[in-house]
């Protein structure tokens, strides 16, 4: 179906583009075949990385023309199989592109390269009084795959997820054209919403070369509270209760002893308390300690009153960063210790609890060992299966492919959808079709075929097979 590279390829990728910016076979490195989970490896036939818009657009232009797949990549840190080249053709890493490139403090709008960190981004605007809300666990992920997956995080239930922060967006089409969609404007009607299908499209609509982000003034003041509980259901059924306290924490997650336990030998130090079974980690901003302290105190009595051992509060910075240090090390600790899959469905919030009851009985069905965590205020669960020795990797695959069927059909069931934040790639398609139908399914390839007609964008992902 796609035009194999071959060496007129490869000479037109070296005119735009520097000897070591072109990077041919073998000499790919396999971090580039799969992303964070490495569950689907496929390697590019040549690895191009970008320094410009110019460059993408001519380098797209030709992919065009040649019918040859291009599979848009930044720093590998997705968990679905988005960045990677199903069909070979060429990876365009977008990495290089990491400049900074305006900061308009009247319009409150940054304006960045693709490849530009997360962590970078938060530094920058922090240094400037200014805040960037959106924090998924990733801290070195890229802006662009952020933008392309509609990323999340930790803070959502107060502040809102990626899409929330992008005004605008410069994009090069399939065929190598430049647009440009939304800008520093704060309203806009003016006719369909472009910029809002590119973000969350995986990069499968056009490669974003540009983005311009919205900010905030920085909060002063943020104080956490680690509060215990006696088991996961009681937990999480407490969630919903702080919701309609209407004192909203900035973010609210839950988190098993098991998961803490790891993420203490994986970083090698303690956690504030591990003694419990279950724990809810809440996070408060505000200008003043004051302000915060009116809500927190509210929710502080709500949990207790609803069976918490105790609240623990971190009110340094030391006592903070090892809580939020061993919350974002969970991943790390499951991979770094055994096979591991993983789903991330959202539910609506008074299902959490029953969902998560339901996911740990069908775990226990298939004889598999269960690790969740997440972000309890906006619904969005992470749920692990885990391996270990005394089952093969042959055996744990089938045993996962089952049980992900069941939960998938049952967050679908209760309302929910079969991702929160890590979008679908090619990992979850054909969860994605179950779930929403094949209407729905249509809509998205056709819109998908406006964009891309011969199909060359990162094929395969999200809503079509080939």
């Amino acid at each position: 179906m796609y035009k194999k590279i071959d060496q007129k390829d490869i000479d037109f990728l070296l005119t735009i583009l520097d000897k070591e910016d072109v990077v041919i076979g073998d000499d790919i490195n396999e971090d580039y075949a799969h992303d964070e989970l490495a569950g689907e490896i496929k390697y590019p036939e040549v690895l191009v990385f970008v320094h410009s818009t110019e460059q993408v657009s001519k380098i797209m232009k030709y992919a065009y023309e040649n019918n040859i797949p291009v599979t848009p990549r930044g720093q590998g840190t997705g968990l679905s199989g988005a960045s990677v080249a199903l069909y070979g053709g060429i990876m365009l890493c977008l990495t290089k592109m990491d400049k900074i490139l305006e900061l308009d403090e009247e319009n409150l709008t940054l304006t960045v390269e693709p490849g530009v960190l997360l962590m970078t981004i938060a530094q920058y605007v922090e240094e400037h009084d200014l805040f960037y809300p959106p924090d998924p666990g990733e801290k070195s992920a890229a802006i662009g795959g952020n933008i392309n997956t509609n990323a999340g995080g930790m803070r959502a239930v107060k502040y809102g997820v990626t899409r929330d922060y992008v005004r605008g967006l410069e994009c090069v089409l399939p065929n190598g054209e430049v647009i440009n969609v939304g800008g520093k404007v704060v309203k806009n009607s003016s006719g369909y919403s472009i910029k809002d299908l590119v973000v969350g499209s995986e990069g499968q609509l056009a490669i974003v070369t540009k983005a311009i982000l919205k900010l905030l003034p920085l909060p002063k003041k943020a104080i956490s509270l680690l509060i215990p509980f006696p088991d996961l259901a009681l937990a999480i059924d407490t969630v919903p209760k702080i919701i309609k306290s209407k004192s909203i924490p900035t973010a609210i997650e839950f988190m098993e002893r098991e998961a803490i336990v790891g993420a203490e030998e994986f970083l090698g130090k303690k956690f504030p308390d591990n003694s419990s079974n279950a724990y809810l980690l809440l996070k408060f901003d505000g200008n003043s300690t004051e302000e915060i302290e009116r809500e927190y105190e509210n929710v502080a009595k709500l949990c207790l009153e609803c069976g918490a051992y105790d609240v623990l509060i971190a009110d340094t910075d030391e006592r903070n960063e090892s809580i939020w240090s061993a919350r974002g090390a969970f991943l790390e600790a499951f991979k770094a210790s055994s096979e591991i899959d993983e789903c991330d469905v959202v539910v609506p919030l008074d299902k959490i609890a029953p969902y998560v009851e339901y996911v740990y009985g069908v775990g226990e069905k298939f004889g598999l060992r269960i690790e969740s965590f997440g972000h309890a205020g906006d619904g969005n669960l992470h749920i692990y299966i885990i391996g270990d020795d005394k089952i093969s990797v042959a055996d744990f695959k089938a045993k996962a492919d089952e049980f992900f069927d069941d939960i998938y059909a049952e967050a679908t069931r209760v309302g929910g959808l079969v991702s929160g934040e890590h979008a679908i790639g090619s990992g979850k398609l054909d969860y994605l079709a179950k779930s929403v139908g094949p209407t729905q399914m249509k809509l998205m390839e056709d819109i998908k075929r406006v964009f891309d007609p011969k199909m060359i964008l990162n094929p395969g992902k999200v809503c079509y097979k080939l």
